[in-house]
């Protein structure tokens, strides 16, 4: 495996080393990632320090040093600041400490130092820091802020104060090989985002009341970043205000205009055609429609359902009951969207052969989540016409609906 890897300059004395992974499919071996990610770290040369942020995954260790030879001798990095010790990040250090002689000193949470000895088996200068410690580097400072559960419980971020560049770790990043470093396009910003959505509602989704905490603590600091510096994704240098407002919008679940998810699971397609009346019914009433299908000729990607559920205004979920419980593919989306997602409002439509239980469940899941179930229509075999009567009325009293 190998990477395309990317060598910019970010400011004065500092580098982002880029890893563009045109190799993996699926994120954490769960999320389906056609537009692929990247993995940025960061060099910067200050006086007598050489301090390395952060690393990329294993597979790319032999390129990442490359990289880094290109500008310096591995030997002489002074620090190794972890932000976060998932491997996609922390994959390439113990061949990092290994070229380095194990010299430098690895700052980081007291809980990721004790979590990437037990990963790696390794035993380093490992130097905990406290939450709002300040080193000095040189003329500059840099300070640490815990950011807890962005994405782990050991997520922190830092930042180099006298030049207000923050390195995020996973925070403010997204999914997808972006065509430049920073966010100078307006363009390049436009084809980002969704990504980035996609990124939040996958992988933080399920900790979004922290995001909010996060930010709100990040703007108690003395000024606001001028460059916030990710481990995947843009750079951004122009407006780093706007991924931070994105966030937060996201982790509130703020409604992208009218738009409406929805999920359809149908075996012999009596759900399917229910689902169509109610399609159609939302788009009369000037609902954007994000459709999503499980069926005999498709299976919706699950990471994008999740991505298009984290800024819908309102949710439709249709699956048959299946083995007296929920159909499969549905209810796993049900079961994810209930955990990582801000709560909506949500109707269920659900078909039976010999006995109804698959609307009544996802109700109770959606339910116990905070999600309002505006109405649950269910019906025996194919709808009829009273059926799908109900199914139009349901619609607008969900597109009526506000929280």
């Amino acid at each position: 495996m190998s990477a395309r890897t990317l060598l910019e300059k970010v400011d004065e004395n500092l580098y982002i080393l880029r890893a563009d992974d045109l190799d993996v499919r699926y994120f954490e071996a769960v999320w389906e990632i056609p537009e692929k990610i990247t993995y940025n770290a960061y060099l910067l040369l200050e006086g007598d320090y050489r301090i390395l942020f952060d690393g990329w995954k294993l597979s790319y260790s032999d390129q990442f040093l490359e990289l880094i030879r290109s500008l310096v001798d591995p030997r002489d990095l002074t620090h190794l600041v972890v932000h976060h010790a998932e491997p996609d990040h922390s994959g390439s250090l113990p061949r990092v400490l290994e070229a380095n002689g194990f010299r430098a000193a690895v700052l980081t949470h007291p809980m990721a130092a004790t979590m990437l000895k037990r990963i790696y088996g390794i035993e380093a200068k490992f130097r905990p820091v406290k939450d709002g410690e300040e080193i000095e580097i040189g003329d500059g400072v840099l300070k640490f802020v815990y950011t807890p559960w962005l994405h782990w419980p050991e997520t922190m971020m830092s930042l180099l104060a006298d030049r207000l560049i923050l390195f995020s770790g996973d925070a403010f990043g997204g999914y997808s090989i972006p065509s430049s470093i920073f966010d100078d396009s307006e363009e390049v910003v436009a084809e980002f985002l969704p990504h980035a959505r996609k990124y939040v509602a996958t992988i933080i989704g399920a900790y979004r009341d922290h995001i909010i905490r996060g930010v709100e603590k990040l703007r108690r600091l003395r000024k606001p970043p001028k460059i916030i510096a990710p481990a995947h994704g843009l750079v951004w240098r122009r407006r780093p205000e706007l991924i931070v407002d994105y966030y937060v919008r996201l982790a509130k679940g703020v409604p992208e205009g009218d738009k409406l998810l929805v999920v359809s699971g149908s075996m012999y397609g009596s759900t399917e055609k229910a689902v169509k009346v109610a399609v159609e019914e939302a788009a009369r009433l000037g609902c954007a429609i994000a459709l999503h299908r499980f069926d005999q000729s498709e299976s919706a990607s699950i990471s994008e359902i999740i991505g298009d559920a984290i800024d819908s205004r309102a949710i439709i979920l249709a699956a048959p009951t299946y083995e007296a419980g929920v159909y499969p593919p549905i209810e796993y989306v049900v079961r994810l969207i209930a955990r990582k997602i801000p709560p909506k409002p949500a109707l269920i439509i659900s078909s039976y052969g010999w006995g109804s239980a698959a609307a009544r469940i996802i109700s109770e899941i959606l339910s116990s989540a905070g999600f309002k179930i505006v109405d649950a229509i269910d019906f025996r075999g194919s709808a009829g016409d009273e059926d799908l009567e109900k199914i139009r009325e349901g619609v607008r009293k969900l597109v009526e609906f506000r929280f």
